[in-house]
């Protein structure tokens, strides 16, 4: 078994395409424009997807969960993201080998840098 896809149903379709590709580094995999518009958008072909799904009455996401994504640096990655005024948290070390941070994507939902 491996994970496929993560969804997020969201009212910021564009900004939220622009938001995975330019700040994660993701590429868009595949998008359909019928009843719904929905994007796929992964590192590669065949890996795990966040799923953007078009829905007006989306609500935001909350705290409740995150995403995680791997940096080389992450102070510099934290530094970079607070230059684009993104608000990204303090960056937290609960053990000498971690670092990470978090900033919120345009629904709400949790971003974190490791």
């Amino acid at each position: 078994m491996k994970m496929q896809h993560v969804t997020i149903h969201t009212n910021k379709y564009e900004e939220s395409i622009n938001f995975y590709k330019t700040i994660c580094g993701l590429e868009i995999q595949n998008q359909f424009d019928g009843a719904m518009k929905i994007t796929f958008l992964a590192n590669a072909a065949g890996e795990t997807c966040i799923e953007l799904i078009e829905n007006a009455d989306a609500k935001p996401v909350g705290d409740s969960i995150s995403v995680g994504f791997h940096v080389d640096d992450v102070v510099a990655y934290q530094k970079a993201l607070e230059a684009k005024d993104l608000h990204p948290t303090p960056i937290i070390s609960p053990n000498p080998a971690t670092k990470f941070f978090f900033v919120e994507d345009p629904n709400g939902l949790n971003i974190q840098f490791i």
